[in-house]
């Protein structure tokens, strides 16, 4: 993986972030608490992995296990 696709998926994960946030409050709206609730997990739980997954990356990357290319290089 290089930066730009590391910045590009960190964008997507908080995009996701973001969207679960607003489908939750606009479901409120119309539907009962929980159904929100259920409505909004896929996109927050994909969106909070995918964070863990790039700051996992970005440790190991610092440390020097699992390097992230720089396509200038």
């Amino acid at each position: 993986m290089d930066r730009s696709g590391f910045v590009k998926l960190s964008l997507i994960a908080f995009g996701l972030v973001i969207v679960s946030f607003v489908v939750r409050g606009l479901t409120r709206i119309v539907l009962e608490v929980e159904l929100a609730n259920l409505v909004q997990a896929p996109f927050a739980v994909v969106g909070f992995g995918l964070l863990v997954y790039l700051f996992v990356r970005a440790c190991l990357d610092a440390v020097g296990i699992w390097e992230v290319e720089n396509p200038d290089a």
